[in-house]
């Protein structure tokens, strides 16, 4: 009897194993905003519309489920596969409320350019994926000499949903999610370090999507990754989808019907890239046209909201290479009167990004709570009705 009672709980055990594991490669069945029919903007998408139709941009991601209260996960985005600390990439950063943790910001801000890959987690886990970066750049080949290095981890709180106080990630989830990622497509919705994320009171995630202006204009591309985790009044091309769904911020304050769920605190980290040949001072400016992107889906900005836009420029002529000992450097770099096009291709790409995360997000149970999908059909009948798609 014994022996039958160890046969049963191995079988069981086995029967778990393959249960995940099929979990783990069924397909995302639902739809990206193209797939709808939804189009936003008016420039053309990449091949991929996403981050990685930038050439030479890799994402890597680490989804963390355990038990029924570990949803939680990182993100990297690395904007070369070659050693990031011995060929610098210019980058810049906008801050649109501070209520976050950036590690890394300052530097970024000083000197103008990025020597780590860019990694996505939850709040708490920042001090120690930074420590785990910071291991991983130093043990680099040609590194061995290096003294200081800058990482840069951004983060949004994935508390409602995932035990945030245990700091689930580790090293090796660090080092996993860098050395995992590759260009192509991207995966979304409740992966990586959206894992564990709400917006809009509706399952976040991981979203991301591309522009490429016209020969004519450069034939340059941009493309976002974001880590949605906010809320407002959600607004699809101009639809009210939110409000149509009984789900916005202040509705139970205003005394209307609906479940009132969004709180619209978060955050929401925003990662630019593109290969046009720019300078830290114009990634600014292309940095901070993401955030309207992001207000243009119905965020309100909340006071606890910590929102970043992080952008770099893969272009190998505007590269900094550390071996590099001369005084003075000769680079050509876009002027501000090119810039125009580039603004609108983020803005674009930001606001599809946002709703791609929700679109592919599924929901989720965790730490007590349960966060519902955007519900796919309902949305699709309001966009109906308003024109949005056809």
């Amino acid at each position: 009897m014994c022996m039958t009672n160890k046969l049963f709980a191995i079988a069981t055990v086995f029967l778990l194993i393959a249960f995940a594991a099929a979990q783990r490669t069924t397909p995302n069945a639902r739809p990206r905003a193209s797939d709808l029919g939804l189009k936003i903007g008016i420039l053309p998408i990449g091949p991929l519309d996403a981050i990685t139709d930038v050439a030479g941009v890799e994402v890597g991601q680490q989804t963390i489920v355990r038990g029924d209260n570990i949803r939680t996960g990182l993100t990297a985005v690395l904007p070369h596969s070659g050693n990031l600390y011995r060929e610098k990439v210019p980058a810049a950063i906008f801050v649109s409320n501070g209520f976050g943790k950036l590690v890394g910001s300052t530097q970024v801000e000083e000197m103008g350019d990025i020597e780590t890959p860019i990694l996505l987690t939850s709040t708490t886990s920042v001090p120690r994926v930074a420590d785990a970066l910071i291991s991983y750049m130093l043990a680099l080949p040609g590194n061995e000499g290096v003294l200081s290095i800058n990482p840069v981890v951004g983060e949004t709180n994935d508390g409602y949903l995932s035990d945030i106080r245990g700091r689930h990630i580790t090293p090796d989830d660090v080092l996993a999610a860098i050395k995992d990622a590759k260009g192509g497509p991207v995966e979304e919705g409740d992966v990586g370090a959206g894992t564990g994320t709400v917006v809009f009171g509706w399952k976040g995630g991981i979203g991301t999507s591309s522009r490429r202006l016209p020969p004519n204009l450069g034939g340059y591309t941009v493309g976002v990754l974001v880590q949605t985790n906010f809320g407002g009044v959600l607004t699809i091309a101009g639809a009210p989808v939110g409000q149509e769904l009984g789900q916005y911020y202040l509705r139970q304050e205003l005394q209307q019907a609906g479940s009132g769920k969004d709180k619209a605190d978060g955050s929401c980290m925003m990662v630019i890239a593109t290969d046009a040949p720019m300078d830290a001072r114009n990634l600014k400016r292309l940095a901070a046209r993401a955030w309207l992107g992001v207000a243009r889906t119905g965020s309100s900005a909340s006071n606890g909201s910590g929102d970043y836009a992080i952008a770099f420029s893969t272009s190998a002529q505007v590269r900094i290479h550390g071996n590099d000992q001369t005084p003075t450097r000769k680079v050509e770099v876009l002027n501000n009167d090119a810039m125009s096009p580039l603004f609108l291709a983020a803005i674009e790409a930001t606001e599809e990004a946002v709703y791609n995360s929700m679109f592919r997000a599924t929901t989720m149970t965790g730490n007590g709570h349960t966060v519902e999908a955007l519900p796919i059909e309902k949305t699709v009948q309001v966009l109906k009705e308003h024109r949005v798609i056809k």
